[in-house]
């Protein structure tokens, strides 16, 4: 048995932040491009360490997203996603990240700060695919952020908040397609869209159609939770087609 005090390792904490919105119909995320080492110019989600041990982890997500992209931090909803603590993932030395997500739509372009080069909206799928470069284990973080952002619109009624204040159901249906990354039989969503009830109610007016019959209108309803969920069927990429 050794008499050797016991000393506690040096572990930094930082938090690191997915947010997800939706541009032109396909799911983006934010990145920053690393202004400083380690990982100079390459694609980061933004973050950083804490300023001091008595900051709240909370508030340093919200202060950090300020200072690296100046978007209003208050018209976000941040969620904490997950830990990631893998020895090595950060050269500096022994960093644990607490992740943050937050979903919404018609965010602004966003602009870089402090040691940002840049910042802006990147296509998920090419980030996921590995055409960006990106620092740390960053990948793997947006990959999490992702699937919670599936998952999500499986179980709630989030997806009506990319839809304007009406919407049809096709408009609906593209946002799920955007998110899941995968191409819906209209009918079969169709007639899970109407089997949830309470998801989406008729707006009571219908848009006017050069040809054909005018598309029926809706708006959200009050669920928040849906129940049956609307579980995805089984991928078949966008990119690929039929």
């Amino acid at each position: 048995m050794t008499d050797d005090p016991w000393v506690p390792p040096v572990v930094l904490l930082a938090v690191d932040l997915v947010i997800l919105t939706l541009r032109d119909s396909r799911l983006h995320v934010l990145l920053v491009r690393r202004g400083v080492d380690p990982y100079k110019d390459a694609f980061a989600l933004p973050g950083g360490f804490l300023n001091h041990a008595g900051e709240d982890i909370t508030a340093a997500a919200h202060r950090e997203l300020s200072e690296e992209t100046d978007l209003d931090v208050e018209t976000l909803s941040l969620e904490q996603l997950g830990v990631y603590g893998d020895p090595g993932r950060d050269p500096r030395g022994r960093v644990v990240s607490v992740a943050y997500l937050a979903i919404a739509p018609s965010l602004p372009e966003p602009t870089a700060g402090t040691d940002a080069a840049d910042a802006g909206w990147q296509p998920t799928d090419h980030v996921l695919s590995g055409d960006l470069q990106l620092a740390f284990d960053h990948r793997r973080i947006i990959a999490d952020g992702v699937e919670r952002a599936r998952v999500k619109l499986e179980h709630s009624a989030l997806a009506t908040a990319f839809c304007g204040p009406t919407f049809t159901i096709t408009e609906l249906q593209n946002v799920y397609e955007a998110v899941w990354g995968i191409r819906l039989d209209p009918r079969n969503f169709y007639r899970k869209v109407q089997k949830t009830e309470g998801f989406i109610v008729p707006a009571g007016t219908a848009r006017k159609a050069v040809t054909g019959r005018p598309a029926r209108l809706y708006r959200a309803g009050p669920r928040t939770v849906l129940y049956p969920p609307m579980i995805r069927p089984a991928p078949v990429s966008i990119e690929g087609g039929e």
